[in-house]
């Protein structure tokens, strides 16, 4: 077995088994925890979103890019499925592939302009096109995108049910569940996307363009082209999580929609996990997600500045993420065990 087919068999078995594990675990809340369940899900599925966000912008870190426009292909992807549903342009799903393709483009004509600056430059322009977009839709005709008031979006799922036979939790898991599989399957989508760059010629491609884009053009590698192409990939998924939200929610305003908080949790959650790796980001927003609930329901309006504490924290004592944390005391351990066993060969 070549080393190509070893590696994409290596990737594929731990995906397969998360996939099956999302797929079952919705009926696993149901009946383990009853009422309860309803909070579990809603948690597990802003988890996933988070996880969606960190790891399309760490795609486009592995470029070296510090991107702050999250929020804007976020917010870009909610308006435009929420447009269409008003202009009641074909069934409501088609809004989530539509938001991805329009995030792209916006991605790709916002990096033609921005991606020869480097470092804070780059950041700082990126984070103006937020604004500026946001400004830009607040402007729009009130009966096309609700200016500042934004506008109301149809939900994507109407589940048939008995209310005489169900309880209003049971019925409440049933709206929720189905945004939980988009989700999940978004999720998947980012995952696939990652470990392609990682796994093709991309990879040495776009650590060359971090590490020194001179000597990248040297060997070939066109450092404008990497870029562009990391902040397409980057912005497809950031577009369609918007749209599914902006379904979930209900509703759509220009605040809500270009949050800087967006772009926040997008760029921290990726370090706090392990920046450039698939699994890291992950991690980073399953265990924020979970930090996050537990101060909201012990510190109420508070949580926030003890989640910046354990942020600041962590970034301090963690600098390379959980998975730098577990890697490092895997090979500490490894030459331990080298030192015990060279020990003891000599005596």
């Amino acid at each position: 077995m070549s080393p190509n087919v070893r590696n994409r068999l290596r990737d594929l078995i731990p995906v397969l088994l998360f996939a099956v594990a999302l797929w079952f675990l919705p009926d696993l809340l149901r009946s383990w925890s009853g009422r309860a369940s309803v909070s579990y899900l809603s948690l597990v599925t802003n988890g996933l979103g988070l996880a969606v966000l960190a790891l399309s912008w760490d795609i486009l870190a592995r470029t070296g890019q510090l991107s702050l426009a999250h929020a804007a292909f976020y917010g870009a992807g909610a308006y435009v499925t929420a447009i269409l549903a008003r202009l009641e342009v074909g069934p409501l799903w088609l809004g989530i592939p539509a938001a991805g393709a329009f995030a792209v483009l916006l991605a790709l004509g916002l990096g033609v302009v921005t991606l020869r600056l480097k470092g804070i430059y780059f950041a700082i322009a990126t984070l103006a096109f937020t604004e500026v977009l946001r400004s830009a839709v607040r402007q729009l005709p009130t009966s096309f995108a609700g200016g500042s008031a934004g506008m109301n979006v149809a939900p994507l799922f109407r589940p048939a049910f008995d209310p005489e036979t169900m309880e209003r939790w049971e019925i409440a898991f049933l709206r929720n569940e189905g945004y939980f599989l988009l989700y999940a399957g978004l999720l998947l989508l980012t995952i696939g996307l990652s470990l392609w760059t990682r796994r093709s010629r991309l990879r040495p491609a776009f650590t060359a363009v971090r590490t020194n884009e001179e000597v990248a053009g040297v060997m070939g590698v066109h450092p404008a082209r990497m870029k562009l192409l990391a902040f397409a990939l980057s912005s497809l998924s950031v577009g369609m999580l918007g749209a599914i939200h902006a379904h979930r929610v209900g509703s759509v305003i220009p605040e809500g929609a270009f949050a800087v908080s967006t772009t926040v949790f997008a760029l921290v959650t990726p370090i706090f996990g392990g920046l450039y790796t698939t699994l890291g980001p992950i991690l980073g927003a399953g265990v924020l997600a979970g930090i996050e609930e537990t101060l909201k329901r012990n510190l109420a309006d508070g949580y926030l500045i003890g989640y910046g504490l354990v942020l600041v924290l962590s970034i301090l004592f963690m600098p390379r993420g959980i998975v730098g944390m577990v890697r490092g005391i895997a090979r500490r351990r490894r030459a331990a065990r080298a030192g015990v066993t060279s020990e003891g060969g000599e005596a």
